[in-house]
């Protein structure tokens, strides 16, 4: 039987391997003449928590640890070598921390007994990241009693004791008075400190001492760390959803995000405990706060910087449910109601305006157009609710054009999920954030997740969403490739049903070297050192290839969604004239397909952007940051069908020119 059908191939002029070859070829097929539905702009986006060290200590380029002296221990973060608890210090001297009641402040008085033996020292976030000939600019409060102190003397220091860099300041005045300088740094260092010393004796207060590289975003004073914005920049995000996370609810309610206690001068923002600190005990970070110095101006300001909505989250009056899930009596909630309407009015509002003008003040006359604003975090039950039917009426009643978000749980199924949908749909809510911590595996199995979901019913925000190496919230979580590419194979299914998915994100954004809670994130860094995982390229190529204009693309009239391992998502992009299609080979060996082109005129040239790496458990590094990149070549457009061979476990971003 065998021989004969060898002959018949070999009469027919084929071989049987070259037959086997083309009948497993995928075929698919791209109607570009119809537009299914226009692409959001919000498609692909961000997801900023203060999580990880994410803020202070890393987005947030301030250098000194517990600057105003606030944390639950009030030295937390300073050093006195020479100082000894028990001794009256004769010979060096002691700082210690005095508050005032009436206002809640919190300043360091000094003692200098022996100018020649005390040391005051700050460690900066596991060590300060200093650049050779990078300068950094000091500012302090000091109040000089009987003008004692003669001098002030700055020194950056590096792991060995060394000077690297040095300055001073005479305090003048025994009223609280400013003072600024700056130090530039005579070598790179990963974990230098900053070690203040003092000519005089006698006591001086001080307060506020800050250290900031002069090289920040956009070259901002006290602004934010410029090779982690560039990487937020370069993902071309249609939004930047902020400031988190479970650190919008808090563990109690009065531990919150409360907005309000985050804007204005930076001074005057009160330091407080950041709710990871003692949130996992795989990860203990009792040096754990929030400064607020990146609060919510600065949010709104980093959205318009990179081209993002902004979005924000507000508690809605109920505390985390794996924590406390302390509740705000229904009854209760006015000042709850009143933070989100005085929240619009901030971004929004006329400088005529209560908040309106206090934006201005900061800086920012112009409102920043805010379109949306979420209340609640991934609260669940009855009790959300009813919750939210309060704020959405106020809300709408106000501000009938914002855009409001609702949640549906931390989890993309069961009771709780089921529950807040049904109750969600009968509202007619408007866009519903789903969250989604789950296998590898899970992703790739549901890529047709929102194939059959009700096109009248919410929107989706895919809020948050990560694969899990491990399991969910495990120290031992990778960035692996498998996650990723596991990740583009959901997100084919993501752009396919553009109809209702409207924005998604990745979730966490931001993870330190040494002091993260949370595994995967999309964006590790150290103090000097920055780079995006093979998670955050395969987000890049989403989002810089978003296209306009969503069509379909099919294999024997149905979605590509697994099928010989393989996934498939396509646009138009009518601004660059080109059809981009997006293709996910999730199997050890390459495949072979075809892409059929109906309804539009093809020029000759293409580019191809591929993300390929041959073991699912490499990972980019800080030793190989480069590891999983796209690789990017030009593409000769044939006529008829577009031949093309994908690797194993490869990302392929296939972008043809229309004429």
């Amino acid at each position: 039987m065998k021989n004969n059908i060898l002959t018949i191939f070999t009469i027919c002029g084929l071989s049987l391997s070259s037959f086997c070859v083309n009948a497993q070829k995928t075929i698919l097929e791209v109607d570009a003449s119809k537009t299914v539905t226009k692409i959001q702009p919000t498609m692909f986006g961000l997801f900023f928590e203060d999580i990880n060290f994410a803020a202070d200590g890393g987005l947030y380029a301030e250098l000194i640890k517990n600057r105003s002296f606030e944390f639950d221990k009030p030295l937390m973060g300073w050093e006195q070598p020479n100082t000894k608890r028990s001794s009256l210090n004769k010979e060096s001297g002691s700082a210690a921390p005095v508050k005032i009641e009436a206002d809640n402040t919190v300043f360091c008085r000094v003692e200098i007994n022996n100018d020649k033996g005390y040391a005051l020292i700050n460690e900066g976030f596991r060590g300060m990241g200093v650049k050779k000939d990078a300068k950094y600019n000091l500012s302090l409060k000091a109040s000089n009693h009987n003008t004692a102190i003669k001098k002030i003397i700055f020194q950056l220091i590096d792991k060995d004791q060394q000077v690297i860099g040095e300055t001073s300041i005479v305090p003048k005045s025994d009223r609280w008075t400013n003072y600024t300088s700056q130090i530039t740094a005579t070598q790179t260092e990963a974990k230098a400190k900053l070690k203040i010393t003092f000519e005089g004796t006698g006591t001086i207060d001080l307060d506020m001492i800050s250290l900031f590289p002069e090289d920040t975003w956009k070259n901002r004073k006290n602004g934010l760390r410029k090779d982690l914005v560039q990487l937020l920049y370069d993902m071309k995000p249609g939004f930047l959803r902020f400031p988190g996370g479970c650190i919008v609810e808090g563990r109690t309610l009065s531990d919150r995000y409360q907005w309000k206690k985050s804007v204005g001068n930076v001074e005057e923002r009160k330091t407080k405990m950041n709710r990871w600190n003692v949130e996992f005990n795989h990860k203990q970070t009792p040096d754990y706060f929030q400064s607020f110095g990146l609060g919510f101006f600065e949010y709104f300001q980093l959205s318009e910087d990179i081209g993002a909505e902004p979005l924000p989250i507000l508690s809605c009056g109920m505390a985390c449910q794996y924590n406390t899930g302390e509740l705000a009596p229904i009854n209760e909630l006015d000042p709850y109601v009143q933070d989100a309407l005085d929240l619009i009015e901030f971004a929004n509002g006329a400088v005529t305006t209560t908040w309106g003008k206090i934006r201005s003040d900061m800086g920012h006359p112009k409102p920043f157009n805010l379109k949306y604003i979420g209340v609640g975090n991934e609260q669940w039950g009855p009790d959300y609710i009813d919750r939210f039917k309060v704020f959405e009426k106020a809300i709408k009643a106000k501000y009938p054009n914002i855009i409001i978000v609702s949640g549906s749980g931390p989890s993309p199924d069961g009771e709780h999920f089921d529950f807040a949908m049904q109750e969600l749909k009968k509202l007619n809510a408007e866009l519903v954030d789903e969250h989604y911590y789950k296998s590898p595996q899970w992703f790739r199995e549901n890529a047709g997740r929102y194939d059959n979901y009700d096109r009248k019913g919410p929107k989706i925000f895919a809020g948050e969403y990560a694969a899990q190496s491990v399991s969910g919230a495990n120290p031992n979580n990778r960035n692996n490739w498998e996650c990723a590419f596991s990740e583009a194979a959901f997100m084919t299914g993501l752009e396919r049903n553009a109809e209702v998915v409207h924005l998604t994100s990745y979730a966490p954004l931001m993870a330190h070297e040494d002091a993260w809670q949370w595994t995967p994130d999309m964006i590790w860094f150290n103090n000097l050192e920055s780079y995006g995982s093979a998670n955050y390229y395969v987000q890049q190529l989403f989002s810089t290839n978003k296209g306009t204009d969503l069509l379909s693309i099919n294999k024997d009239g149905k979605a590509l969604t697994g099928q010989n391992n393989l996934y498939a998502s396509a646009v138009k992009d009518i601004n660059s004239r080109e059809i981009i299609v997006k293709l996910v080979n999730t199997a050890a060996s390459a495949e072979d397909i075809s892409v059929d082109l109906k309804g539009v005129k093809l020029g000759s040239k293409g580019t191809i952007i591929r993300l390929e790496s041959p073991n699912t458990q490499d990972e980019n590094t800080f030793a190989d940051p480069k590891k999983i990149t796209p690789k990017q070549s030009e593409y000769k457009i044939a006529k008829g069908k577009q031949d093309l061979n994908l690797p194993a476990y490869s990302v392929t971003v296939l972008k043809l020119k229309m004429i």
